[in-house]
This record gives C-alpha cells, structure tokens and sequence, in this order.
C-alpha cells in the first residue's frame, strides 16, 4: 500500500496551505480529528478511542477524505464535498444583466445511490445542491441467519455504469453494508473509483475493510472514532 496520508480540510472561508495544492488536497481522504485523538493507541492494531490522525493514517490509506463539521448542517457539507470531487469543465455564463463570466459546470453523466434506509436521509441535501441529479436507491439488510449483508433491492439509471456515482450511507459502522453495495454496482458495470461514498461518521474498522476490498474508493467522512451512533435513521425519520 502506498504511503497513507489524511489532511484536514480547510474551512470554506480558509485558504490552503501553501504547501498543499487544490489538485494535491482532492487526491486524498481526509477525517475530522474527534475529541479523544489527542494521544496515541498502546496498539494501533485495534479500535482505540485515543487513537491519533497519523494512527488511522497507518491503517486506512490515502482513500479516506475527512473533514470538520461547522456551524451548517452537516449534511450538506458532506454532499458539497463529494460534488467537488466530480469532474467539471469552463463554461462561459451570461448573468442577467448581460456580464458574461468566467465559470465551471459539471460533466455528465453523475448521479447519486442511497442505501436505504439511513442514505435517504442525505437525499434531499443532495438535492438541495444539485436539483437535477438522479438518485437510484438499494436496500441491503444482514440476514438473520447467517448475519451476512444481502441484498434486497436494487434500481439504479440504466447508463449506471458509464456515471460518476455518489453513494450515500451516513453511519459506517463494520462496512460490510457499503462492500455489499460496492459489489452490486460492480456487477452492473460501475467500477469502484467512479464512487464517492458519503458518511457522516465512519469507525477506523469499517473504512479499513472498505479500501481493503476496493482500493480505487473514495470516502469522505466528517468524524472517525471507534464505537459508531446507533438508530441513524430511526432517529432521523423519527420511527424510534
């Protein structure tokens, strides 16, 4: 594995430091530091609350991108970031008052996967950026005999694999949910380093065995810390 790297990203009102480029800064996964990363894990082999950035660094590599929540709502911060991971091209825009401008619009071809039911909490903050944008959905749920993620239900675009895809699952817990997924747009011709996988919090564990499995991911994440939320999406939809 290449040498692993995690940067904290800056504040939207922030400028980069001058060491790191843009195009440097956007290669790379980055996580929030969490309020227990102030001193090293005795053994950075298993989940610690103590662990520190450069531990998690050690283990997960440079496909994680994580950055710090501000005073916005949290979701769309993680749906603003994955958007600026997509490919874009110049455009010229003529304003309403006749002033042309210098600007960027995206390519075609992106579209948005929750996996239900915790992702369609991050549906509308998509929608909310991008009006347009297509989302198809997949259910995934462990099987109460084997406790193996299987698959329940699948809709995607037909052009699915031919798009740039964020996938949307808030809480990463164990990561075998977001594997099962990966797979299933594997099997309808996606390959993994067109998905940008959006989480509002990840444990070390989970985003380990998800690059384990599919090097070319990314993950943008705003937290990482060893014991996950539970009930996401309960509480959200207010079903606890």
């Amino acid at each position: 594995m290449e040498t692993d790297l995690i940067e904290k990203m800056p504040c939207h009102n922030q400028q980069l430091n001058n060491s790191e480029s843009p195009e440097h800064a956007a290669k790379h996964v980055r996580f929030a530091r969490s309020s227990a990363a102030s001193e090293p894990c005795q053994d950075d082999t298993k989940p610690c609350e103590t662990q520190t950035i450069s531990d998690i660094q050690r283990q997960i590599g440079p496909q994680l991108k994580l950055f710090p929540p501000f005073n916005r709502i949290c979701i769309e911060l993680v749906v603003e970031e994955g958007l600026n991971q997509l490919p874009y091209s110049e455009c010229t825009v003529t304003t309403p008052t006749g002033h042309k401008y210098e600007g960027v619009k995206f390519e075609k071809g992106n579209c948005g996967v929750s996996i239900m039911r915790s992702g369609e909490a991050m549906e509308q903050g998509l929608r909310d950026c991008c009006r347009s944008i297509r989302i198809g959905k997949i259910l995934i749920q462990s099987d109460e005999e084997t406790q193996k993620a299987k698959v329940y239900y699948a809709k995607f675009p037909p052009d699915i694999s031919r798009r740039k895809v964020l996938l949307m699952y808030p809480i990463l817990s164990t990561g075998n949910t977001v594997i099962e997924a990966v797979r299933v747009l594997n099997e309808h011709g996606l390959l993994a380093k067109h998905i940008i996988l959006l989480s509002l919090f990840s444990t070390p564990h989970g985003a380990q065995s998800i690059v384990q499995e599919f090097p070319d991911i990314t993950i943008l994440t705003t937290e990482v810390h060893a014991v996950a939320p539970t009930h996401f999406g309960q509480r959200y939809f207010g079903t606890d």
